[in-house]
């Protein structure tokens, strides 16, 4: 990463422009380089973008004309998504950028991000959003995505926006400026990725203990659905290098119906990587229900 870190501020400058320009001041008064990312379809961006929506259209493989042809918000939001993914994992994997924050509310959110999503684990990602105050499972789901909340509507500057949106130019900047990595070097130690449960924690440690002590690193997952997820994806990136997955609550859950269900893909990505996989059947015998204390939900009953 260069001394100034660049910062990508993703966001539709037709309706945000005044916002994303407060920010680009923080972020310059801190040393850093900004990249405005136009992901407005409807009216001319009031800011100068840096990547137009005419660019983000084509790098979706149409153009912003077709687009507003016979636009529909669901159409446009899927160029959108697909041509800034594209342009940001291109400029990610050049170090052209250090960072991404995204401003937006109903739409903006999901829009953001759904292309926050698609970068690297690690890479700096900040969602301000109106809507970091409810349940945010739908827009960070496995990937580190930070989400601030706005408190007031992104829709003008005020004392309480402008100190707000400072905030979040100020924890790019510090993240960006951070050295830690996520991907190994190559001569480095050899990761495993590890799941668990509560009830399973004494065994996680000892299992941990004996990997480091052959000269591994493990990174350990939470077997909630989401942690199992997650694991598998890393795996895809290429960080996990083999697995130990000893928490089988999520299959359980997948089978029975319970809130820390996986998916289809759970148990199989490591063999279609061709990775070495361990499976201990640690937790399958409960299953995660949302009920009161002491009951047994009746399709349940007689199972005892």
């Amino acid at each position: 990463m260069a001394t100034a870190p660049t910062i990508a501020v993703l966001a539709t400058l037709d309706t945000k422009g005044a916002e994303a320009d407060f920010i680009r001041q923080q972020l310059e008064g801190l040393g850093c380089g900004v990249l405005f990312v136009d992901i407005g379809v409807v009216d001319p961006p009031t800011v100068d973008p840096h990547l137009t929506r005419d660019q983000v259209a084509d790098a979706a493989g149409t153009s912003m004309q077709s687009v507003l042809e016979n636009p529909t918000r669901q159409e446009a939001s899927d160029v959108m998504i697909r041509g800034a993914s594209a342009l940001m994992q291109a400029m990610v994997a050049q170090g052209t950028i250090d960072g991404v924050i995204g401003l937006g509310g109903t739409q903006g959110t999901p829009n953001c991000t759904a292309i926050m999503r698609s970068l690297p684990y690690g890479f700096p990602k900040i969602m301000v959003s109106t809507m970091a105050s409810g349940d945010v499972g739908a827009f960070v789901d496995i990937k580190d995505i930070t989400m601030m909340f706005s408190v007031a509507d992104i829709l003008g500057l005020n004392p309480l926006t402008r100190r707000i949106l400072a905030n979040a130019a100020g924890a790019a900047h510090g993240m960006a400026k951070a050295s830690a990595r996520v991907q190994a070097a190559p001569d480095e130690r050899k990761v495993i990725g590890m799941t668990n449960l509560g009830v399973l924690t004494d065994g996680a440690m000892k299992a941990m203990a004996m990997l480091e002590d052959r000269g591994y690193e493990v990174i350990v997952f939470h077997a909630v659905g989401s942690g199992g997820r997650a694991m598998e994806q890393l795996m895809r990136e290429r960080v996990i290098h083999g697995v130990f997955d000893y928490a089988m609550g999520e299959i359980s859950d997948e089978l029975f119906g319970g809130f820390r269900a996986a998916d289809a893909h759970r148990l199989t990505v490591a063999g279609g990587l061709g990775l070495p996989q361990v499976i201990c059947p640690g937790g399958a015998e409960h299953i995660g229900l949302f009920v009161e204390p002491n009951t047994i939900p009746d399709e349940w009953e007689g199972w005892m």
